[in-house]
């Protein structure tokens, strides 16, 4: 068995070499263990999910059109799936990490990502996309940068930093599972933290005496890129350092219209890049907060996260109230900040030509989806969320599987463009997407909370919200030239969020909300997209050689399966052998 992955790790790594010597793209090789760590984010031991000994996790750092190997192997006591938040991956969604496209990796076995990170530049994170798990941690960031040959749309800053803003419960992530199915509310988070830890003791009363807190370490005069992510459960955060001002320049793999912002609303699943220059006098330590939004005022106070910007100069620690956050009296204030956020259409991005060159708002809409969101509701005795009615019911068997296998009443292709007037039910309904239709897709959210919605496989442009009911005469208040392309917005209780998407990549693309809560109890869907005359592999790559059964599939589960056979003690002698083999290969290349 360990001959046989020694192989097939052999055989990639030569083709790597092969293309290398040919001016292929590069490669980068991860190694990961998913397990269990002890921790204690906010002062109480609890069991967390970590990679490699590390949480969060550790950065996937490539350059545009780099391909990925990531190596996983599952040590927690159940499956797990780990799908990367924002990444296109460009005719492949085999490799996207959701239950309607992959197996899950058994307890005791490892799995083997392969993707490109084809024509994307940017800021996205990962993590585990079952079981409630991201609850428990598992996260970690990306960072795709630019090939030299195209410059960013701002000085090169003189560090870059990931930092991770989370809400967080001090209960196990299993028992939050549980509560869901029996029909509990989660209630109110315990508190927040920044990069897996508490806050800092900036109050006494709030924050008790043995927290960990981050420190940011930092050059007096420097400027730094800020990549921040909520990569948390249902709380939207606002993102603030004290005296110091955001610079916005990109989101989630697009170049922005550069702004400068005191704070920033930050829901869960987005991420963003600010410039931040360090120029106070440093007579003091200054303080990084992410605090709630649209709670309740008697659970606030604890919902903070508070770190620490430490300049090398300082000469004391940080003091005084913390820097203000927006008005929570003023509802507008989150929806018109997401409005003032523009794609910055002169920018080059993973390519040279300008962001704009693909001008969007003038490319006729084909189809069109109004997906409607309401509180949950009981079907069948259970407390479920919906879109337009329907609870997605994921069934054992990938739907992506099931479309290549033919394998009969998985599901269905028949998910309604609109609400339609009869009872909320469990179902497998999958959106028919047109391959190159333009879709318009209308976020309604008639529930309380903020709710945020992701797509797979795709960068939408956000081209509308308000509150209020959407009509057809909302197309009139639609941004046509510079909405910003991401792949997560958030739509507001009570309103509308519009987005476009050029649906060019083949696939089965979930999308979903974000708030983990209401992701689990339901509230998502899958798009198709098939290109009816594609017979070569042109617009899709073949099934994965790896590529894990279960289901109704289970029988085609071969024995070699993927199970540990690549530890890091033997990894050792393995590296030495590919290395020499490489050698030899690039030799003969050069000899003949």
């Amino acid at each position: 068995m360990y001959c046989r992955f020694l192989l097939s790790f052999l055989a990639l790594t030569l083709w790597h070499a092969v293309h290398r010597v040919h001016g292929g793209d590069p490669y980068a090789f991860f190694d990961w263990d998913v397990s269990y760590l002890t921790a204690a984010p906010l002062g109480v031991k609890q069991q967390v999910i970590g990679i490699s000994g590390s949480f969060p996790g550790p950065i996937v750092n490539v350059t545009t059109n780099w391909n990925v190997v990531i190596n996983v192997r599952n040590h927690l006591d159940e499956p797990l799936l780990v799908t990367w938040n924002g990444l296109q991956h460009r005719k492949n969604s085999w490799v996207d990490g959701v239950s309607g496209t992959n197996c899950p990796i058994p307890p005791g076995w490892n799995w083997t990502y392969q993707f490109q990170v084809k024509d994307q530049i940017g800021s996205f994170f990962y993590f585990p996309s079952t079981n409630f798990q991201r609850a428990a941690g598992g996260y970690g960031g990306i960072t795709i940068n630019n090939r030299d040959i195209i410059p960013l749309p701002f000085g090169t800053p003189d560090g870059d930093l990931t930092i991770f803003i989370s809400d967080w419960y001090n209960a196990d992530y299993k028992e939050l599972r549980k509560n869901l199915q029996s029909g509990n509310d989660l209630g109110p988070p315990d508190g927040v933290v920044i990069n897996g830890l508490g806050p800092y003791r900036y109050n006494s009363s709030v924050v008790g005496d043995g927290i960990i807190y981050e420190t940011i370490n930092v050059e007096p005069g420097k400027t730094y890129r800020f990549r921040v992510h909520n990569a948390g459960i249902s709380t939207s955060l606002n993102f603030r350092i004290q005296n110091h001002n955001l610079l916005l320049v990109e989101t989630e793999g697009s170049y922005t219209v550069q702004q400068n912002y005191t704070n920033m609303d930050i829901h869960v699943g987005q991420s963003f890049s600010f410039l931040v220059t360090m120029d106070q006098n440093a007579s003091s330590d200054y303080y990084v907060v992410a605090s709630s939004r649209f709670m309740d005022p008697s659970v606030r106070d604890k919902l903070i996260g508070v770190a620490i910007l430490h300049y090398s100069n300082s000469q004391g620690p940080a003091f005084g109230p913390l820097p203000d956050g927006p008005n929570e009296a003023d509802t507008y204030f989150s929806m018109n900040q997401a409005r003032s956020i523009r794609w910055n259409v002169t920018a080059s991005a993973a390519r040279p030509n300008p962001q704009g060159s693909f001008r969007y708002g003038e490319i006729t809409v084909t189809e069109v989806y109004v997906l409607l969101n309401r509180p949950p509701e009981l079907i069948n005795g259970q407390l479920r969320t919906t879109l337009n009615g329907i609870s997605y019911f994921a069934p054992p068997t990938p739907l992506k599987l099931a479309q290549l296998f033919n394998v009969p009443g998985v599901y269905k292709l028949d998910f309604p463009n609109r609400a339609m007037d009869r009872p909320a039910k469990l179902d497998t309904s999958v959106i028919n997407g047109t391959y190159k239709a333009f879709m318009e897709i209308v976020l309604q959210n008639n529930g309380t909370t903020v709710q945020n919605y992701h797509l797979d496989g795709y960068a939408f442009f956000v081209v509308g919200m308000d509150f209020g009911l959407w009509t057809e005469n909302s197309r009139g208040t639609y941004n046509k030239w510079d909405g910003v392309a991401r792949s997560t917005t958030q739509v507001f209780p009570g309103a509308w969020t519009a987005i476009l998407v050029y649906m060019d990549n083949v696939g089965m693309w979930n999308l979903r909300s974000e708030n983990l809560n209401t992701w689990y109890l339901g509230q998502e869907v899958y798009i198709s997209v098939v290109n009816p005359e594609d017979g070569s592999n042109k617009t899709e790559l073949p099934l994965p050689d790896n590529a894990i059964f279960c289901g109704a599939l289970s029988s085609l589960q071969k024995e070699q399966s993927n199970k540990y056979i690549f530890s890091e003690a033997s990894s050792v002698p393995s590296k030495i052998k590919i290395l020499l083999l490489c050698i030899l290969m690039a030799l003969l290349h050069l000899k003949y």
